[in-house]
């Protein structure tokens, strides 16, 4: 990707900067913040985002957002909040519409870099990292921070692309993980540990505090009275096991103590359809409600009696400290971050992941025991408060990044660097 940036650097710039080393302090308090993502459309990371940069920027940062794509769905309420967001435009799926669009996001990266004269450049997701750090570094962005959500698989898809991370991490002030399954690949990959930060995902506490018509809810999702009500939040893509669920069910269903209803919420990206199908062939379509996007999720959550996510591979899911929020016993897969929110028999119960049998035997279980569900819930609600508040993960990116501005590596930075 160097050869994009080099294009664009300043005629008086080095073809690579010096690496990252520890930096005097940097004025003014609150150092200018860019983000450099992908787009705030709907998943995981684009949540996340659109949750703290309103927040630093009410504790006083000057927070803008650079999107390498599309603004998303979720644009416009961060802008209101005062955070601005830049978008480069709409992706194109040619070959050579993808290299133009490549260049338009470095040039117009590099652009805003010049404009802004931002302290501290931040990059979420493999794309925006792969295509952005290199813009940093040669505009000599003093401060430069990547965040990895999820487990590399991704570097297998592409030749090249592990090779190219690895580079890019030395010329990191601060490398994140959200989570200590992400935080162990990035020590494989080399890099220094001291460079090295864990900040988990923060959930709004407030959008679960309102009690709810679980009534009214479950009438709408067609929920029968004695019946069950199993969430899963995800969108549907192959990788988050919404067929293993599937599976699951059917097997379990001869053995079930009381009917279950699963309610599947989430953007539908190509695979709605061979699940529905699948659900049919399995004879458990009846028991599925296919919900798309939804904007009530909370309420949907606070209705229901179980939560799932039983993905094959996961950074750390909102989902899953969402459900745990609202008071769910969590049914997860353990992948990722997941087995290290929900405490095995504590807050739910956790199962091999490509495991249908072992899913439908946890969801017998859940499902015959109203005592152990309520008390899961209740010690997840409580974890889910003391460990996941969106303002304890804000807490924790205002202390990397005003400890980076001062000097400090993440390792040096309380609740950020690892144990």
């Amino acid at each position: 990707m160097l050869w994009a940036a080099a294009a664009i650097r300043r005629p008086d710039a080095p073809l690579m900067a010096s690496p990252a080393e520890p930096i005097g302090p940097i004025a003014p308090v609150r150092p200018r913040l860019l983000i450099v993502t992908l787009s705030l459309d709907v998943g995981g990371t684009e949540k996340h985002i659109s949750l703290i940069a309103p927040e630093l920027k009410r504790r006083g940062f000057d927070v803008s957002i650079f999107c390498i794509g599309s603004p998303g769905v979720t644009a416009e309420r961060v802008r209101q909040s005062g955070v601005d967001v830049v978008a480069a435009e709409p992706s194109e799926k040619s070959n050579s519409g993808r290299v133009r669009q490549t260049v338009r996001a470095m040039t117009g990266l590099a652009r805003l870099i010049a404009r802004l004269r931002p302290s501290i450049v931040h990059f979420f997701l493999p794309g925006p990292y792969l295509l952005g750090a290199p813009v940093a570094i040669l505009r000599r962005v003093p401060i430069r921070v990547m965040s990895r959500r999820g487990i590399n698989n991704h570097q297998g898809k592409l030749p090249g692309i592990r090779l190219a991370e690895m580079t890019l991490h030395r010329r990191m002030t601060a490398v994140l993980g959200n989570s200590r399954r992400v935080v162990a690949d990035l020590l494989g990959e080399g890099c220094a540990r001291d460079r090295i930060g864990l900040i988990y995902n923060g959930t709004d506490l407030a959008a679960f505090a309102t009690p709810v018509d679980r009534a009214r809810v479950r009438t709408a999702l067609e929920v029968p009275a004695g019946a069950l009500l199993l969430v899963k939040i995800a969108n549907l893509i192959p990788y988050k096991g919404h067929s293993d669920l599937l599976k699951a069910m059917a097997l379990a269903a001869p053995r079930l103590a009381r009917p279950v209803v699963v309610a599947l919420a989430g953007r539908d990206d190509g695979i709605g359809e061979a699940l529905r199908n699948e659900a049919r062939s399995l004879g458990v379509v009846n028991q599925v409600r296919f919900l798309g996007l939804r904007a009530d999720v909370p309420d949907i959550l606070k209705a229901a009696d179980i939560g799932s996510l039983v993905s094959h591979e996961e950074g750390f899911s909102n989902a899953v400290i969402e459900g745990m929020a609202a008071g769910l016993p969590m049914l997860v897969t353990d992948v990722g971050g997941s087995a290290e929110a929900v405490v095995d028999g504590v807050c739910g119960l956790v199962v091999p992941p490509h495991a249908p049998d072992r899913l439908a035997e946890a969801l017998i279980r859940l499902a015959g025991d109203d005592a152990l569900r309520a008390r899961m819930g209740a010690s997840g609600r409580e974890r889910a408060e003391r460990l996941y508040a969106l303002t304890a993960c804000v807490d924790r990116y205002e202390a990397l990044y005003l400890g980076l501005a001062a000097g400090r590596l993440p390792g040096a930075i309380p609740g950020v660097g690892l144990d």
